[in-house]
């Protein structure tokens, strides 16, 4: 059972009154805040209690797209200078955004051999 969950139980125990836990008791005994634990007695008084993050199973809002990761492979393919100083040149991306896209194309390559 993890935390959320082992929270959620004591609160909800709390409300039907079958505990005599305070909220700041439950809070040490959870490891949360105490406001994070009157927010979920709120969550709970509500009905909208999520034991899952919304942004589960998203993929991020800047996260590189197929398309620009093999604009990137083949621009890079074409150059013969370093990897900073291709970074410089293409200058929308991170070092390490680069950087690591053009080592997954290397792995995938090796790989395939």
């Amino acid at each position: 059972m993890s935390k959320k969950q082992e929270a959620i139980e004591l609160i909800n125990k709390k409300l039907k009154g079958d505990t005599f836990l305070t909220y700041k008791e439950i809070a040490q005994i959870t490891g949360y805040h105490p406001k994070y634990i009157l927010k979920l007695k709120k969550d709970i008084l509500n009905n909208n209690i999520s034991l899952v993050h919304g942004n589960k199973n998203r993929k991020p809002a800047n996260a590189l797209s197929e398309e620009e990761k093999n604009k990137i492979i083949n621009l890079y393919k074409k150059s013969t200078v370093s990897i900073r100083r291709f970074c410089k040149f293409y200058n929308r991306r991170s070092y390490s955004c680069i950087y690591n896209t053009l080592k997954n194309y290397e792995k995938s390559l090796n790989n395939k051999n």
